[in-house]
């Protein structure tokens, strides 16, 4: 797996603990427990729809660019 892939992963990783586990982080995104356990396990990687909603559900602290590095650019902030 590519490291980009592999962060992204981790970033998965906390959004999850962030949430208070895999059925929570779905709850507040509006999916299945099941999305997100495949998005982690099958899948390795989270669908674009679903960055910002996630990105939400943490309150910020785990970022779109952080989930997927390959579609969404580092904030502005960052960037300066």
């Amino acid at each position: 797996m590519c490291c980009i892939f592999r962060l992204a992963m981790d970033a998965l990783r906390k959004a999850i603990e962030l949430a208070g586990g895999q059925a929570a982080l779905a709850r507040r995104i509006g999916k299945k427990p099941q999305h997100v356990w495949a998005w982690l396990n099958r899948d390795r990687c989270v669908p674009a729809e679903m960055c910002k909603p996630i990105e939400r559900a943490v309150d910020g602290r785990v970022t779109r660019h952080e989930l997927r590095p390959d579609i969404f650019d580092a904030p502005q902030e960052a960037q300066a």
